[in-house]
């Protein structure tokens, strides 16, 4: 039995197990590593490499999901709420998405990463910078008008109901791209 028949004759309840361990095994694999080069070279260092490697996994787990959902070339915000919801993240962290005058507002209400790094006694991870490259990235990959912008993200927490805030809007006249 090769793995797409291994796969497929899992029922659905085990298929989406996989899936979360799956999810979360990245995410440990991602912290592991993080905290290695935090560890060895301190935080400023961890960060620069942080920002390097989600500047080029943003856009191909990006690319991936509008493949997967048949996304047009520019599918606009609406395209950018249903690609969201299928992100590694979107199975390991509580989140929401809400429209406001025009502009979808992405709020993760409880965060895997920090809520790790609290239960070792680790200071907060100082996201925002890493974040704004992640979530820009994977916005514009999914359609070149989206800008992204941090509404709150460590260290610069601004609203205290959920871990981070991104607003993102669709840049209609796009002859500067």
């Amino acid at each position: 039995m090769d793995r797409r028949e291994r796969l497929a004759a899992l029922p659905q309840e085990k298929l989406i197990e996989l899936l979360e361990i799956y999810a979360k095994d990245w995410l440990a694999m991602d912290g592991v590593w993080f905290q290695s080069v935090e560890k060895e070279l301190g935080m400023e260092a961890a960060m620069r490499h942080d920002v390097a490697i989600w500047k080029r996994f943003t856009v191909i787990e990006a690319q991936k999901i509008r493949k997967f959902l048949g996304l047009p070339e520019r599918p606009g915000l609406e395209g950018l709420a249903d690609a969201l919801r299928f992100r590694l993240y979107a199975n390991i962290n509580e989140d929401e998405i809400l429209w406001e005058d025009g502009a979808l507002i992405y709020r993760t209400l409880t965060c895997r990463v920090q809520h790790a790094r609290q239960s070792k006694g680790m200071p907060l991870h100082p996201c925002r910078s890493v974040g704004l490259v992640e979530y820009g990235g994977f916005a514009r990959a999914i359609d070149p008008r989206i800008r992204c912008e941090c509404l709150s993200c460590y260290p610069e927490i601004t609203d205290r109901t959920c871990h981070c805030a991104w607003r993102f809007t669709l840049e209609e006249d796009d002859s500067r791209l």
